[in-house]
Order: structure tokens, then sequence, then C-alpha cells
């Protein structure tokens, strides 16, 4: 059986935040929606001290490629309604057999 791993590179503006605090209450919303709602494991990669900025890694698995790709098209779509200006997601899928 071959596992298949999807990791999207998030990067979020957050344009209203006007302290990290503000910029952190967003990103607990968000970070909580995509895993709990959506099933993804989430962290927060970069721009921990910046206000208005954040780079996430959202990793996502399944056991067949084509259902990947949905629930990755679910995850970006989600992220894209909830902020249409203000996202850029890359994707890069992988297999355990690719990996070694």
């Amino acid at each position: 059986m071959t596992a298949y791993v999807a990791l999207l590179l998030v990067d979020l503006h957050f344009p209203v935040a006007g302290s990290l605090k503000a910029k952190r209450k967003e990103l607990q919303s968000v970070k909580a929606q995509l895993h709990g709602r959506l099933g993804a494991a989430v962290a927060e990669i970069d721009h921990h001290d910046v206000w208005q900025r954040s780079q996430l890694s959202v990793v996502l698995t399944s056991g067949s490629m084509g259902q990947l790709e949905r629930h990755a098209d679910t995850v970006e779509r989600w992220l894209i309604d909830r902020y249409p200006d203000d996202v850029r997601v890359q994707r890069i899928f992988t297999s355990d057999e690719d990996i070694g």
C-alpha cells in the first residue's frame, strides 16, 4: 500500500492586524479550523514576530493520490474563500515510494 502526502505552504497576510496579539488571535482561528474541520496538521513556520504576515505548513495524507488532491483542493478553496486577496498556497505532493 502506498501512502501519499501533501505539503501546502501557505503565506497569509493580515492587513487589519495592528498587533501581534490581533494576528495570533486570527491565526489561532485559522489553525483550529484547518485542523478541526478539514483534518490537517498545521504549524506556523515563519514570520512569528511580524504583525501582518504568517507562513503555515499544512500537511495532509491519504492512501489515494486522487483523494489527496481533492482534499488539498478543499483546503485551498477554504483559505481563498476566507482570505481572497491575502493568501498564496504552494503545493508539494509525494509518496512513501518517492521518499525512499
